[in-house]
């Protein structure tokens, strides 16, 4: 067993968003992504499924070509290669982020996105 600590708001050093990964193992891996009210978030497509589990703030989020409102509980799938993306920040937000297989860090190449 191994305990986590996650689901802080943790900015980057300049105030932008920042992912901290907490375990990562072949099959999967958990994180914490941290997006201040106001900030961009730039991510590309990736090559992993991926559960967002918003644990604090309000925004919304595109994917698939819908756009929802999200806030503290909501929980999203984004299929491997979607675009996505949270935006229109208005608090402080924090979002569990599980990918399958492990984030590998390497983003979807364009002509697979």
């Amino acid at each position: 067993m191994e305990i986590i600590d996650s689901g802080h708001f943790r900015p980057g050093p300049d105030g932008s968003p920042d992912y901290a990964e907490h375990l990562s193992v072949p099959a999967l891996s958990f994180g914490t992504y941290s997006l201040p009210a106001g900030s961009a978030d730039e991510q590309s497509p990736h090559l992993q499924d991926e559960v967002y589990v918003v644990t604090r703030g309000r925004a919304r989020f595109t994917s698939g070509g819908r756009t929802v409102e999200v806030g503290p509980g909501t929980s999203l799938f984004v299929p491997a290669r979607e675009e996505h993306r949270f935006h229109d920040i208005t608090e402080d937000l924090v979002a569990l982020v599980f990918f399958a297989p492990a984030y590998s860090g390497v983003p979807a190449p364009d002509d697979l996105a």
